[in-house]
């Protein structure tokens, strides 16, 4: 049953949470807008936060063993308690990731790649906006645009740091800190990902290898051993019998005479 529910949920909670990043964005990238963009937003924030609160109520309850299930998924239960903890928004987008990361990794249709490939560009996405709505008002910010956002996202997912755009706030520190971890982890994936394709690519070569050796070596004991059953189904030869394909020899005939001398005259 739990697994019936988490496959019918998995595609609208993704669609949800694809409208949650719009609603986190929107506000940041246009803060002049209408005040009911930003109520609406924020409504969309919560609701979806909601959802996935409550499908974790709902796998929680239709789990075999309650208490496994909350020691198996902490992370889900630390991403529903902290919003009510403190109604941040960063709060939200830590929660809401955490849940959607949870999420996508149960998902089949999911592999490896896809979803390090979506958890780079999500985080750096979120922690350009984070790092945007936190920056851009500080006195000594030199974080103000979108696109100042996006090169430190980089900079830092990387571990680059070029050093030219950085937090100086406390909490643009902690988003710094997050994201540098963050970046660690997904590189190492991403190597471990790849290094593991050209293991796996080797191996399938000196398997083909190994078995064209062995297909060798099965076709030559094949060839012996029937070598072995013709030398021992032929008849023996003997030395008057004549080889397969020989001329016959020809009769003996009577022995020439042997040549006699011719006399010599006698010398005067």
């Amino acid at each position: 049953m739990k697994e019936r529910w988490e496959e019918r949920t998995q595609t609208p909670l993704l669609v949800l949470a694809v409208a949650f990043g719009i609603a986190y964005a929107v506000p940041i990238v246009a803060p002049d807008a209408a005040p009911w963009v930003h109520r609406l937003c924020t409504h969309v924030e919560w609701a979806v936060w909601a959802a996935f609160a409550l499908d974790y109520l709902v796998r929680l309850a239709i789990a075999p063993s309650r208490w496994a299930f909350v020691r198996g998924h902490p992370l889900d239960l630390l991403a529903v308690i902290l919003p009510m903890v403190q109604p941040l928004r960063l709060l939200r987008v830590v929660a809401t990731l955490l849940l959607v990361g949870r999420r996508a990794r149960m998902a089949p249709q999911i592999t490896l790649t896809m979803y390090v490939a979506g958890s780079v560009v999500g985080l750096m996405m979120f922690g350009s906006l984070a790092v945007l709505h936190v920056e851009r008002d500080a006195p000594n910010g030199n974080i103000k645009t979108l696109g100042d956002a996006v090169w430190w996202s980089f900079t830092t997912m990387t571990t680059v740091g070029y050093g030219d755009h950085a937090p100086t706030t406390g909490l643009g520190r902690v988003l710094a800190v997050g994201l540098m971890l963050s970046g660690i982890a997904l590189l190492g994936v991403v190597t471990a990902n790849i290094a593991a394709w050209f293991i796996s690519r080797f191996d399938r070569d000196d398997e083909a290898e190994r078995r064209q050796t062995e297909l060798l070596e099965a076709l030559t004991a094949e060839v012996r051993a029937l070598r072995a059953e013709v030398a021992r189904l032929s008849p023996p030869q003997t030395a008057r019998d004549p080889l397969p394909g020989a001329a016959p020899e020809a009769p003996a005939g009577p022995a020439a005479p042997e040549a006699v001398p011719a006399p010599t005259a006698p010398r005067a």
